[in-house]
């Protein structure tokens, strides 16, 4: 039985859920102190390999690339950890990428430690090192691929802004979950032996199964150098416990050396194996490609079976395997990336959204929460930070007392878990042609968007952030961008010559049809980029059933591939078309050209200040007033239609799927998106944030959560399979009695099981807080918000996306 450190109960955990082990406390303070910083190491030997092997297929080239960085990359095991593996040279440091794009990293160098958010430093001497090695990049990124696929017409929505794609051209794709229950159970050596297996039965005589070739020969590569990598951890674990003195960290050195040399290589056979295999494969493919939202997937379910024997056995106790989970989140917490500052806006907090997935049920219906799953939300309790992202599957089978765990979890401010529901996802997954038990198989990747772990393709959420209410006023002015003067859609009228609210909605309907058509040219853009630049061997090989068919995931090798749209600004769009129709069509207060000399004008003077307060007197989306609501959905569906029609690259070349559906998984693309969108119809000022997610506008919500409910259960959700986001806000003291949290639950149930609820989350935290860790945020380090669908630390988010947190509506129960 592993033997652990005292408990010492901390404010953290608070005394339901108990505290940290001493190490494990004392890690967690020198991992908040560390200042996340720049490491150049991966960016030097991945330029290094490009040029040394620019006679190789694409694959092989990404294969050596990878080898070669787990080869030569810096390794260390803290004095803390039971687990091995780092992703950098150093503790929350950010990998510099250069193959995905060199020109923002150059421009920013001396910006990094500047920031007025996720500040990172950098030294000197790794500026230099970056700019030597910049002009090897030069027409060779991703990026510059990418751009030079869109066509003008569609690239000039990137280039206002106004369609956001930025994340994926300058970086990987990610938003999956690979098949780690397969890999715990087969290990690397067999899925090695698959790939060999693949390459030998090849015809080689055949074009197109000689094409495959390079594909299997890269895999072999991957696999051993994954395994090498355990090895070369086991060597220095070995190393460290000749020289240790301590009995108990010396046997617990031998003992990793000796998991190291079992897993990942060979099928786990205990918690500690299986916890070790999968955060070893886990920080590989981060290190293969910096794409975000990569996902442990339903961990309570794969991981259960090994600690249930353990635990019978005595290897483990509740104590021991709580310690290893902490420990597997603070080395989560350890992996950082560094994004362009523009980019950055739209994922203010450095998240990486690693997403695990608890609760839901087994493919026959049964509720499959085990002692695992409370576990899990004891250990996130404990170390109290922003990742792992952690979502409930909630089905209407889950028991009040694992309902009351997680919203004790929710009381501790950390902004988790959130609530998917199974009675709405996995119907709409077999809708889609998903089949029954693989539906029943889902979990949330990233932030609210969902997948079936370990047989989906890259993305499952989209690339490009479509902004609604810019949309909308390019509708109102002839189909003209009114900041740039460019048309960007079909003359259609302008507000001032309108003499019915159908024009409006009739202009609405083809504008938002050619942006939601751009939208997709960019997207495939960039797919087509990502295939021919960037193909990601480690986790394709890793994802049924790629080896079987001799692609990568770009290729087509998934069983599934699904892909949503990001729209932003839904609420504004809403609030925005019953302010014109009933202050301009219905009321006649104002005519259709004062409305619009108002928006131009940001609401100048007392007249402009007049119209605008009878814009925000008009209806509003959150309050279940079928007025706005009702408008939202047709103005909602005109987007989704045309959504449906079209097909991503990988149609018609394996995947069950290939299409797209619509998403509401904005991160925190509403303040930079608002920050670049004129004054709206809705009454907002030019320049402030538009509502997130499918949420309520700030303030615009004043009937209280139930009739924010009811307004969200309106929405097409059958429709947004790629997630409808509904983020709540509420004062600790409102969850402080029992029959509150119990009225709560009943909130709850109702959303998913009568209203068909797709999704809540909710920020428990005073205004007030938030208002002194403005002011003082050397007092607040451990302060946790809910940005989006992901939570981050609130001292390190801008003023602006702090401002944001803090005007959401508060409410009560």
């Amino acid at each position: 039985m592993t033997t652990i450190a005292q408990s010492t109960p901390t404010a953290l955990g608070g005394p339901h859920f108990g505290g940290l082990t001493d190490r494990m406390a004392a890690w967690r303070e020198e991992i908040l102190d560390t200042e996340p910083s720049v490491c150049v190491e991966r960016a030097v030997i991945t330029t290094q390999t490009y040029r040394d092997n620019a006679d190789q297929p694409l694959d092989m080239v990404r294969a050596l690339m990878l080898k070669n960085v787990l080869e030569r990359m810096t390794i260390y095991i803290e004095p803390a950890s039971r687990l091995a593996g780092n992703q950098a040279s150093a503790n929350r440091a950010a990998p510099i990428m250069p193959e995905y794009a060199m020109d923002w990293v150059i421009d920013e160098l001396d910006e990094f430690d500047k920031r007025p958010g996720d500040r990172f430093t950098i030294s000197e001497e790794a500026k230099q090192t970056l700019r030597e090695i910049a002009p090897f990049w030069r027409g060779r990124t991703l990026k510059e691929h990418a751009l030079a696929l869109m066509p003008a017409d569609a690239k000039r929505f990137y280039d206002l802004g106004i369609i956001h794609p930025e994340g994926n051209i300058t970086s990987g794709d990610a938003h999956i979950a690979v098949n780690y229950r397969r890999l715990l159970a087969d290990g690397l050596a067999t899925y090695r032996r698959r790939a060999q297996e693949g390459l030998d039965a090849l015809d080689l005589t055949d074009p197109a199964q000689l094409e495959q070739a390079p594909f299997y020969r890269s895999l072999i590569v991957v696999f051993d150098a994954v395994i090498a990598f355990a090895h070369r951890y086991a060597d220095l674990a070995e190393q460290l416990a000749a020289a240790e003195t301590a009995p108990e960290r010396q046997a617990e050195l031998r003992e990793m050396a000796r998991v190291l040399r079992v897993v990942p290589e060979h099928p786990a056979t205990t918690f500690h194996e299986a916890v070790q295999s999968i955060w070893l494969v886990h920080v590989a493919l981060q290190i293969e490609s910096n794409g975000h939202s990569l996902s442990y997937g339903r961990l309570d379910q794969y991981l259960w079976p090994f600690l249930r024997e353990d635990l019978e056995a005595g290897r483990e106790t509740d104590a021991s395997a709580t310690e290893l989970l902490t420990n597997l989140w603070l080395k989560t917490f350890t992996v950082n990336k560094i994004r362009s500052w523009s980019h950055t806006r739209f994922s203010a907090g450095s998240p990486l959204y690693q997403n695990v997935t608890i609760g839901g049920q087994h493919a026959d219906g049964s509720d499959a929460v085990n002692h695992l799953s409370y576990l899990i939300i004891t250990s996130v309790a404990q170390t109290h930070l922003p990742q792992p992202n952690l979502t409930v599957r909630y089905h209407h089978g889950l028991s009040d007392n694992f309902m009351n765990e997680a919203i004790e979890l929710m009381r501790l401010g950390t902004g988790m878990p959130a609530f998917n529901s199974d009675e709405v996802i996995i119907p709409s997954l077999i809708e889609r042609g998903v089949a029954p038990e693989d539906a029943h198989d889902y979990s949330a990747i990233g932030c609210v968007e969902v997948a079936v772990p370990g047989r989906w393709g890259y993305r499952c959420t989209g690339m490009s952030f479509l902004n609604f209410p810019k949309a909308l006023l390019v509708a109102l002015n002839d189909g003209v961008d009114p900041a740039s003067g460019t048309r960007l859609a079909p003359a259609c009228g302008h507000l001032r010559d309108m003499t019915s609210f159908d024009q409006v909605m009739s202009a609405w309907d083809s504008t938002i049809r050619e942006f939601q058509r751009n939208c997709i040219v960019l997207d495939a853009a960039c797919d087509l980029a990502l295939e021919h630049q960037v193909p990601d061997l480690l986790c394709s090989g890793l994802v049924d059933d790629c080896i079987g068919r001799g692609k990568t995931l770009k290729e087509g090798g998934a069983v599934y591939d699904f892909v949503s749209g990001l729209q932003v600004g839904i609420a504004n769009l809403g609030d925005s078309l019953a302010a014109i129709k009933k202050v301009v069509f219905e009321d006649h207060a104002i005519t259709g050209a004062q409305l619009w000399e108002a928006l131009q004008s940001d609401f100048a003077g007392e007249e402009g200040e007049r119209i605008r307060k009878l814009l925000v007197a008009a209806p509003k989306y959150g309050n279940d007033d079928d007025y706005v609501d009702d408008l939202l959905v047709r103005a909602y569906a005109t987007d989704i239609d045309e959504i449906f029609k079209y097909k991503n690259s990988r149609y018609g070349r394996g995947p069950i799927g290939g299409t797209y559906y619509a998403g509401t998984s904005s991160i925190s693309a509403n303040v930079p998106q608002g920050a670049s969108t004129a004054a709206t119809p809705d009454g907002r000022h030019a320049g402030q944030p538009l509502a997130e997610g499918c949420s309520p506008s700030h303030g615009a919500d004043v009937n209280g959560p139930t009739a924010v409910f009811k307004s969200v259960s309106k929405l097409e959700t059958d429709r947004i399979t790629g997630g409808v986001l509904l983020n709540q806000k509420v004062n600790p003291q409102i969850l402080a009695k029992p029959e509150d949290r119990a009225k709560l639950i009943a909130m709850l149930r109702a959303f998913f099981n009568r209203l068909r609820g797709f999704h809540v989350q909710y920020n428990v935290v005073d205004r007030a807080v938030l208002l002194d860790a403005q002011a003082h945020p050397e007092q607040h380090r451990d302060l946790i918000v809910r940005v989006a669908g992901y939570s981050a630390f609130f001292v390190v988010l801008s003023k602006q996306t702090q401002d944001d947190i803090i005007a959401r509506t508060e409410q009560t129960l």
